[in-house]
């Protein structure tokens, strides 16, 4: 993962569990809305292949990489499956150290001040705050204050509505799953519907101020 690319359009796309049989499609859709950033969740059923599956297809037009992972196996067998960064529900202390170790950019999961504080001196790419939700926007704000240094990406309730208020509010990239991904979406192979999603949240990204989401 190019972590400067990322922040130029800091969305990530979270898929969980998707079929292998339609990885390929979702991942010309994913392409084709203008989505860059892509992880598939290691607790998709045959999530290796998938992500194998998404980084063949995808050629370099798209940065995998794998989500929940909670164990250094996972952590081993996605990096050998082809992604490029990893991102973790909560800090899980090995996962997060071999990332350092190894220069791959690692987006840990917290929520409280003191585990975002310990997140990020542990070497976190990123702190994702999970769930982001229930204390909104103005939490972030709140937690720039003593941490104004700190890389936060918000994860759990951002919409293109509220969008701009997370950036606003000191959030350095958002994300977006279920919202998007939907079960019934993907169950029906209605890759129209998901694109339109995704082109949502592009379009409110470019009505976000340079200033608030990319470096100078």
């Amino acid at each position: 993962m190019d972590v400067r690319r990322f922040k130029k359009q800091p969305i990530l796309g979270i898929v969980r569990g998707v079929e292998r049989s339609i990885v390929e499609p979702l991942v010309e859709t994913v392409i084709s809305a203008g989505l860059h950033t892509m992880e598939i969740t290691m607790n998709t059923p045959n999530a290796c292949d998938s992500i194998k599956e998404a980084v063949r297809v995808s050629g370099g037009r798209l940065c995998v990489g794998a989500g929940t992972v909670l164990t250094t196996d996972q952590l081993k067998r996605s990096l050998d499956s082809g992604a490029t960064f990893i991102v973790m529900p909560a800090l899980v202390e090995d996962v997060l150290g071999y990332c350092v170790d190894n220069k791959i950019p690692a987006f840990p999961g917290a929520f409280t001040p003191q585990e975002i504080y310990t997140a990020w001196q542990r070497g976190a790419t990123m702190v994702k705050v999970f769930p982001a939700k229930f204390l909104g926007p103005e939490y972030f704000k709140e937690i720039k204050g003593p941490f104004a240094d700190v890389e936060l990406l918000a994860c759990g309730g951002v919409t293109p509505d509220n969008m701009k208020e997370y950036f606003a509010n000191g959030a350095s990239a958002v994300s977006f799953g279920a919202s998007v991904f939907k079960k019934e979406l993907l169950a029906r192979k209605d890759f129209e519907s998901i694109g339109q999603h995704i082109k949502r949240y592009i379009q409110a990204l470019s009505l976000v101020p340079a200033a608030l989401n990319r470096p100078a």
